[in-house]
């Protein structure tokens, strides 16, 4: 591998990490795992803004309910966009309190209601519960339930990582059959595609910068290889017209197949924005206390996401 550019506060924090020597993730139980990482999130991001809504509600589906949460900077609102966010955490652990802050963030900053996700986690349910509960949520909400309190026109899905690769997965489900609104954006932060092993970023990123190629393999094994499902690998999947936004992390194993899919969908003649965060590492959405300069990486990716919007959206 050439050498790469590792910014100073990323730096620091893999050397912290390296220094505690905690065993690596695939080596403990899911449940350790899911406590620490609940616990580390509460201490390397930054402390929550407060916002006239974030209101518990559920979506019905034959499984159960589905536990979601809304976000909004207005109190009152009567109809206009609205952001799906699928959380990261490999399919294995995250959930609405893990990345609260982020969509806290998400909801001030964009100026739309944020709706999150807690989708069923593998190993208890493996694929395709995840991508079962994406589609069932996106197009519950596009039927503009009453239980959201607004009547909302078009779908933006969202996501980092695991949650990256369900904001991308929606558009394309949606291509295929249309919701009752229509999809105005997908924004994925360095999502994973499911698009195999042979990239120079997975080779080159295996170890040491936070995503490792045995994390990965691990949390593959706990979900459900299944590369030939287009809903878990994404490159088999149909390319939607639906504007996309790509971040990606110059440190980050993901970083090549993500790249590649935008290359794809640009080929398609759909609008395509691509924007790589330098010596950056996978999962800083919700490291912001711990990786400061991350959050002028999710500045510019926000602008340029909602750039990608209708010229008519109502904000």
């Amino acid at each position: 591998m050439t050498d790469v550019e590792v910014r100073p506060d990323v730096a620091a924090y893999l050397a912290e990490l390296a220094a505690r020597g905690a065993p690596p993730i695939d080596q403990l139980p899911v449940e350790i795992v899911r406590q620490a990482m609940r616990a580390l999130g509460q201490a390397i991001d930054l402390p929550p803004v407060t916002l006239p809504v974030v209101r518990d509600l559920a979506c019905p589906a034959p499984h159960g309910d589905i536990p979601l949460r809304l976000y909004d900077s207005e109190a009152t609102r009567r109809g206009g966009p609205i952001i799906l966010f699928f959380h990261g955490g490999g399919f294995v652990f995250g959930d609405l309190d893990s990345h609260d802050s982020f969509c806290r963030h998400l909801a001030r900053r964009s100026g739309l209601p944020v709706l999150a996700v807690d989708y069923r986690l593998a190993p208890e349910h493996p694929f395709p519960a995840f991508a079962e509960d994406a589609e069932t949520v996106a197009r519950w909400v596009a039927g503009r339930p009453a239980a959201l309190g607004f009547r909302p026109n078009g779908l933006i899905t969202c996501g980092d990582s695991a949650g990256g690769h369900m904001a991308i997965l929606v558009a394309q489900r949606l291509a295929l059959q249309p919701a009752a609104l229509p999809m105005l954006a997908q924004w994925a932060f360095y999502p994973f595609l499911g698009a195999g092993d042979d990239w120079p970023s997975i080779r080159d990123f295996a170890d040491g910068y936070m995503l490792t190629r045995s994390a990965m393999d691990w949390f593959d094994q706990l979900l459900g290889r299944a590369p030939g499902d287009p809903r878990y690998n994404l490159l088999l999947g149909p390319v939607p017209p639906t504007p996309l936004l790509i971040q990606t992390a110059g440190l980050d194993p993901l970083r090549d197949p993500a790249r590649h899919y935008a290359d794809l969908v640009r080929a398609h003649g759909a609008r395509v924005t691509y924007v790589e965060a330098p010596g950056m590492i996978h999962g800083y959405v919700n490291m912001r206390a711990a990786l400061p300069s991350a959050q002028q990486d999710i500045e510019e990716c926000l602008a340029a996401g909602l750039a990608l919007l209708p010229a008519d959206t109502a904000v």
